[in-house]
Order: C-alpha cells, then sequence, then structure tokens
C-alpha cells in the first residue's frame, strides 16, 4: 500500500468526524457540507456523503428537518442530537489525545 492510499484510508476514517463537526455549527443542508468541505482534503461527493448521513442518523447522532426552498421542492437540513453532540465531544477528546501521543513520541 502506497502512501497516498493510506493518506486516503485516514482520510474516509476521519470523515465522520469532520462532518459531525460541519453540521455542530448550525442546521445544514447536504450541498452545504459539500461546499464547506469542498476546499479542504476531505472534499467529497453525494455519492459518499449521503449514504454517511443516513448511518448516522440511523445511529442516533443527527436528525434533520424539511424545510421549504425558494430554489425548488423543500430540502433535508441535519442537525445534530444531543447523542450527536456528545459523540462528537468524545471523538474531539480522542482526537486531541492522539495528537497529544503522537507529539510527544516525535516526529
Amino acid at each position: 500500500m502506497g502512501t497516498e492510499d493510506k493518506l486516503n484510508a485516514i482520510r474516509r476514517g476521519l470523515l465522520e468526524f469532520v462532518v459531525l463537526t460541519v453540521i455542530s455549527k448550525e442546521d445544514v443542508y447536504a450541498a452545504n457540507i459539500i461546499a464547506a468541505l469542498e476546499p479542504t482534503e476531505f472534499r467529497t461527493q453525494e455519492g459518499t456523503l449521503y449514504p454517511l448521513l443516513s448511518k448516522i442518523r440511523r445511529e442516533g447522532a443527527v436528525e434533520y428537518v424539511w424545510q421549504e426552498s425558494t430554489e425548488g421542492p423543500p430540502r433535508k437540513y441535519y442537525r445534530l442530537t444531543a447523542r450527536g453532540r456528545k459523540q462528537l465531544e468524545e471523538i474531539k477528546k480522542h482526537w486531541e489525545q492522539i495528537n497529544t501521543t503522537i507529539a510527544s513520541l516525535g516526529s
């Protein structure tokens, strides 16, 4: 496995954490999530995002509300649930511990 493959695996593993972080700021439409991720190394497409949103909704971390749109049909806006906020805080703590460990081991 080459370096790029290893980096892609890390990105895929962190995508849920990143998406939860984006949703935590405000109720957000899927296209807004894609736009927020576009300039980052977590750039993704609908074919990846929608199954992830469905998974985390089934797990109870997010919910959605339908809102009317002036640009077409109603849209699903996602928001974190209390469970999702707790999960995001746990992931953030773990991520900070990982970074501290890596820093303490040297580079």
